[in-house]
């Protein structure tokens, strides 16, 4: 769920992309929500994907590897720096929505193996209808409850797992323990990484126990966020990485700074600084 204020946008008028692909003019119910595309004069080739009013995606439907979302931003930048150029990733996204992210893995390294699991059965069809979506094997779209899905993965399989799943525009919380974390370590190789995505407002609580979250899990942990939003200063996002194996903090910080909006990469102590006394979250005793 991105928290950028973005410009006055229009439903999708034009009826079709640039790709020759038909679009909707209007909003369309979906098998849990409402979803409308709009578009920007001031951005030709984007298109604004919402559910129930929120933004949801954005994609390029020219150039893939344009993120508009700051967030998604860091996290291509994240795995820009992590994998080789000649990696052939393979990517676990759990909240797919337009498949943004996917779009721009797969232009940046070719022959990846991903999976978006999604789990409004009508938005998958849609999606995979108005947009140009790398085809099976490069992208398969699975319709399956994150968590579910996760759990279903073979040990060590995946090189990257991304979870961007929101339900009444937070996290929902079966995705958001120590357990369901150790199942996305499970199903990750040892030089394998897992990016989340939360939104929170100061003074950053749930943020600080979805971090404190992943350090029971995982040794290495990092957290990126705009200064303004590490601050208390404003609502944000903020993107936590967790792995079992080094992070290349130096290169991870001079590349969130360069950023077309810089942000803080936080590791080491300042993680253990941003979480203080906070407690991990946990699995509900049944």
């Amino acid at each position: 769920m991105p928290s950028r204020s973005s410009r006055r946008r229009g439903p999708a008028t034009s009826g079709r992309s640039p790709a020759g692909r038909i679009l909707p003019t209007g909003p369309i119910s979906t098998t849990y929500a409402t979803v409308e595309l709009t578009t920007d004069t001031a951005d030709p080739h984007g298109v604004m994907l919402l559910l129930d009013g929120a933004e949801s995606s954005h994609l390029d439907l020219v150039d893939p590897r344009r993120l508009l979302f700051e967030y998604m931003q860091q996290m291509l930048a994240v795995l820009e720096e992590v994998l080789d150029d000649g990696a052939r990733p393979r990517a676990v996204h759990l909240g797919a929505a337009g498949c943004a992210l996917p779009r721009a893995i797969d232009a940046t390294w070719r022959g990846s193996r991903q999976i978006a699991v999604e789990i409004d059965a009508r938005l998958a069809e849609y999606v995979r209808q108005w947009f140009d979506l790398p085809r099976s094997p490069a992208l398969r779209i699975r319709v399956a409850d994150a968590r579910e899905a996760v759990e279903g993965l073979h040990p060590g399989s995946k090189d990257i797992v991304v979870r961007d799943v929101f339900a009444d525009r937070r996290p929902p919380p079966h995705v958001c323990t120590v357990e369901f974390t150790q199942a996305v370590a499970a199903a990750l190789d040892p030089g394998g990484i897992y990016l989340l995505n939360t939104a929170d407002r100061p003074p950053l609580d749930r943020a600080r126990r979805e971090v404190a979250t992943v350090r029971e899990v995982f040794e290495h942990v990092g957290i990126i966020a705009e200064p303004a939003v590490l601050k208390g200063r404003r609502y944000g996002n903020v993107v936590t990485l967790g792995s079992a194996r080094p992070l290349p903090v130096s290169a991870l910080d001079r590349r969130m700074r360069t950023l077309p909006v810089p942000a803080s990469f936080l590791s080491g102590r300042q993680v253990a600084e941003f979480v203080g006394t906070f407690p991990a979250l946990r699995d509900r005793p049944l």
